[in-house]
């Protein structure tokens, strides 16, 4: 029985790069979001203006992080089936 899957392109799944920095972006988000909620000090506060930088730079990551994912599950890279040969590479016209 043989089946036609080995012509047909795979998605690059969890070698896509989008996923990787999204995990990497959203890893420092979450860091940065708990810090900035919990352990953030009044005398940080004022330093900042009255800011909780922490906190809103950690959501900002996250945000970046969820957009990233959404991209790469939206419009995954599809992999050939076939590598492509000399033969069959583009010329460039020389």
């Amino acid at each position: 029985m043989a089946t036609e899957s080995t012509s047909q392109p795979k998605k690059a799944g969890a070698f896509d790069i989008r996923l990787i920095i999204a995990l990497l972006i959203g890893v420092y988000g979450v860091i940065l979001t708990v810090m900035g909620a919990f352990f953030t000090s009044d005398a940080e506060l004022k330093k900042a203006a009255d800011v909780n930088i922490n906190l809103w730079a950690g959501l900002g990551m996250l945000v970046v992080s969820a957009l990233f994912i959404i991209w790469a599950k939206v419009r995954p890279l599809v992999v050939p089936a076939e590598p492509e040969t000399e033969d069959a590479a583009p010329t460039t016209g020389e």
